[in-house]
């Protein structure tokens, strides 16, 4: 069973932000699905190569959200080698992602709450490149809005998204990256 995991904010206010890119890419993939609710989170549960796939969207904002995952982990027994994130990131371009198999937050609070809970930062992470106007305070920024040309950049890379999702294994991590991270 893999844990499938979007970070962002919930609310209207904050959709197409940069700091929900998590959401926006569970979106784009799942499609119009109904997200059930549990342990402040929604979910959505369907197999995927036959294996069970849990995309969990925390509902506690940004800086809580590893109470979420650390409480979808003890309920369905998952390991923290089954887990894959999705992150913004301020310092990669806007659209460039980037596959970690274990990194530190970088500065992240949501990824810093998911360490916090789950004890290990040894967990994958996709990280999605939001860029970083250094003129505007970074809370101001992370909670803006993309603009169309952002939107349509982080579009060209979605099906690399899609592949690492679908093809994820935390053993086999290292080839994925590989193949993920030199495409830019």
């Amino acid at each position: 069973m893999k844990l499938i995991v979007g970070l962002g904010n919930p609310g209207k206010e904050y959709e197409k932000t940069r700091h929900n890119i998590g959401f926006m890419i569970l979106d784009k993939y799942l499609g119009n699905v109904k997200w059930s609710k549990k342990f402040n989170g929604e979910y959505y549960e369907t197999n995927i190569n036959g294996e069970k796939h849990i995309f969990l969207k925390p509902q506690s904002y940004m800086n809580l959200s590893g109470g979420v995952v650390a409480a979808f982990m003890k309920f369905y027994k998952i390991d923290y080698k089954d887990i894959l994130v999705i992150q913004d990131d301020l310092d990669l371009s806007v659209g460039q992602v980037r596959l970690k198999a274990k990194s530190s937050a970088g500065g992240h609070n949501g990824i810093k709450d998911i360490i916090a809970n789950i004890h290990t930062d040894e967990f994958a992470r996709i990280k999605v490149g939001v860029s970083h106007d250094r003129s505007i305070d970074t809370k101001d920024y992370v909670l803006g809005k993309f603009g169309k040309s952002e939107l349509e950049s982080i579009d060209s890379n979605f099906l690399k998204i899609v592949n690492v999702i679908e093809n994820f294994e935390y053993d086999k991590i290292e080839v994925l990256m590989v193949d993920f991270n030199r495409r830019g």
